[in-house]
């Protein structure tokens, strides 16, 4: 498993639409994708689970990948936060 955290810099948050580019991004990878947060979990190919976190700006979220290439697919995760959230 590989892991990183990431604070989110978007002013409102994961909102729908980069809740839904982020299940999009998850889907690409062959490994398991998944969100922690203060308040819980969630599957990052599951656009209700990652709405119900509801993570807003400032708020740390810790990325878990895990499985087939699951190295690369942490870099792939890490640049999409960085440009999309």
């Amino acid at each position: 498993m590989v892991a990183f955290k990431y604070t989110i810099t978007d002013e409102v948050g994961i909102h729908a639409r980069p809740a839904g580019l982020l299940v999009k991004a998850a889907k690409e990878q062959a490994a398991t994708v998944t969100i922690k947060t203060a308040k819980g979990s969630a599957d990052a190919r599951k656009l209700m689970a990652i709405m119900a976190l509801g993570v807003k700006q400032g708020d740390e979220v810790t990325v878990e990948v895990e499985g087939e290439n699951e190295e690369q697919a942490a870099k792939d995760m890490q640049a999409f936060f960085e440009a999309n959230l």
